[in-house]
């Protein structure tokens, strides 16, 4: 018997695993499936950080919610457990229709879930409104985290930690 939402879980990760490496990020992947992270995002300069990634579907094609608590069923009943931002340094989000990844920062998230506008609201709305388009570039991940967890480390800007070029990239390894 196949697992559904185990499948979708492996093609989000697949999916953002090929957006960084198109992007030149250069990807780890753990052997433990019991980590808080699901793959280690190297930049060139050597800074490593843990990414959590989940795969969401889009109901209207407007947004995409993403709920950051875990929760599982086994013989001994339902279980839930808490977001714990401070065990990531970042989370990718992969939405497969529209094709989109955004890339949060630990720090930018809250305990309960993130919510991101592929269009404008209908009504208007901008406060409280996150949109997806400011999360979509992957070098995003590397800049400084801040009051999240002991193991984030800084290496300055993004624009810092992105290489200029192909040949950069090509020169750097």
């Amino acid at each position: 018997m196949r697992h559904h939402t185990k499948d979708k879980g492996d093609e989000g990760l697949g999916q953002v695993i090929a957006d960084l490496m198109t992007s030149g990020v250069h990807v780890a992947v753990p052997l433990s499936e019991h980590l808080p992270f699901d793959l280690v995002a190297i930049s060139e300069a050597g800074a490593m950080r843990r990414v959590q990634v989940r795969y969401r579907t889009s109901l209207d094609t407007a947004h995409v919610r993403c709920h950051l608590g875990t929760s599982w069923a086994d013989r001994n009943g339902t279980h839930k457990r808490a977001f714990d931002a401070s065990s990531i340094d970042a989370l990718a989000i992969y939405c497969p229709s529209p094709r989109t990844f955004a890339y949060l920062l630990a720090n930018e998230l809250n305990a309960s879930y993130v919510n991101l506008r592929f269009s404008k609201a209908k009504n208007g709305q901008i406060k409280r409104t996150r949109d997806a388009s400011e999360y979509r570039d992957p070098w995003r991940i590397f800049a400084p985290v801040t009051g999240v967890g002991e193991a984030a480390t800084s290496i300055g800007t993004v624009a810092e930690a992105r290489p200029h070029s192909s040949a950069d990239r090509a020169a750097a390894f």
